[in-house]
């Protein structure tokens, strides 16, 4: 057990802190269900283990790389590699995962197969997976939009659970099957998936050259989506819920993407940024601390953007984000969905706000705007299901949150 419990980590950079904790593993094909408590100050407070077929083993973990982090940093334009440090390595992508889930729910979207306010229905499957979630219950239901904020944000697996069952048609597994295929066909040929959230699996493995490939692909093909992961806070049913990725805040230029973390896996970091025309995307992966995996993104990112002939810029204060407000009718209910947004300057600087139209069901896009509409619509079908309960607090840590 000792190999499972985690070193206290002190979060800077205006990441959120709390209480860390261990993995919980699922084994779906084998039947292999194990959970290992929360771990504080190095102290295991609840541990359970249920194998569930006989003579089933536990394989150790092959991806770790304890002390050893990958690095990739790619222009995403050109392809061009710019910094790189065991980027073949096989790793376990933590919640780095959501970004082929959200690749898929962007691609069945422009393909008609679901709808931004499509209603997602919350499986018990979905419902009780590990934190990070929003802890949606088992009959409930939220939009397909609300699902994209709840990744991009909290990293919620009870979210990404869902989008993956209602692509998959009803089934996790086979959607982590489309999953690899989608990856195999983007060049990510060292990726495997098990599942959509990212929720440990020995078998679930990725490369840091591999998710700079789904960086760049995501930005390319997905152009009129991208702007989700710029997102600093959602809103969902009366809870503000703040993103996780600290280089919106600090580094100039950042604007998406995602980050990760388990104990097996270490803290993951993808992120893009764009300076003088430039866009470049970073990948980060096994560091020990947040604070490590900041400062090496951002001398990675620093370094990538020498290379490419971009003067550099001094870190002041944290950039400011759009902020967007998105609120429809559905019946007799008004939903409402904020993404707040962080300012230039001081705190008290009011936001604009801009409020998008209940009647229309398209998608609305704005690349360059200060502000941008997000057209955020209440599941018609679902209304009488608006009892899910709220987000965890944001200071709470859980197993695959970060």
């Amino acid at each position: 057990m000792a190999d499972l419990q985690k070193k206290s980590v002190m979060w800077s950079l205006h990441d959120d802190g709390g209480a860390d904790n261990a993995v919980s593993t699922t084994r779906v094909k084998n039947k292999i269900h194990i959970r290992v408590g929360r771990v504080f100050s190095g102290r295991v407070l609840g541990v359970s283990l249920a194998a569930l077929a006989l003579g089933a083993s536990v394989k150790p973990a092959a991806a770790q790389y304890v002390g050893h982090m990958s690095v990739f940093v790619a222009d995403a334009r050109t392809g061009a590699v710019l910094a790189q440090d065991n980027p073949d390595l096989q790793r376990y992508p933590a919640s780095l995962t959501k970004l082929m889930t959200l690749y898929m729910t962007f691609k069945a979207l422009r393909a008609g197969a679901i709808s931004m306010d499509q209603a997602v229905p919350i499986s018990i499957h979905a419902a009780t997976r590990e934190p990070s979630k929003l802890g949606l219950t088992p009959g409930a239901y939220l939009t397909v939009e609300q699902g994209i904020l709840g990744l991009v944000t909290k990293s919620a697996n009870d979210a990404a659970c869902a989008l993956g069952e209602l692509i998959g048609g009803g089934d996790e597994e086979r959607f982590a099957e489309m999953m690899t295929a989608q990856a195999h066909a983007l060049g990510m040929t060292r990726t495997t998936f098990r599942n959509a959230s990212g929720l440990p699996d020995p078998e679930q493995v990725t490369t840091a050259r591999d998710l700079g490939i789904l960086a760049e692909r995501l930005i390319a093909d997905f152009p009129e989506d991208y702007h989700y992961f710029s997102v600093p806070t959602f809103y969902f049913r009366g809870r503000e819920i703040p993103n996780h990725n600290p280089m919106l805040r600090f580094y100039p230029g950042a604007d998406g993407m995602k980050t990760g973390y388990t104990a097996q896996a270490g803290l993951n970091l993808v992120t893009s940024a764009i300076r003088n025309d430039v866009r470049l995307v970073g990948v980060v992966m096994g560091a020990s601390s947040s604070a490590e995996r900041s400062r090496t993104m951002a001398a990675s990112l620093d370094q990538g953007f020498g290379a490419e002939g971009v003067p550099a810029v001094e870190y002041t204060t944290p950039v400011a984000r759009p902020l967007i407000l998105a609120r429809s009718a559905a019946g007799r209910r008004r939903a409402m969905l904020m993404l707040a947004a962080a300012s230039r300057g001081s705190r008290g600087t009011p936001l604009q706000v801009a409020e998008a139209p209940a009647a229309s069901g398209k998608r609305k896009h704005s690349h360059l705007a200060s502000v941008r509409l997000v057209s955020a619509h209440a599941p018609k079908s679902a209304a009488k299901h608006s009892h899910a309960t709220h987000a965890a607090p944001a200071g709470k840590h859980s197993r695959s949150r970060t």
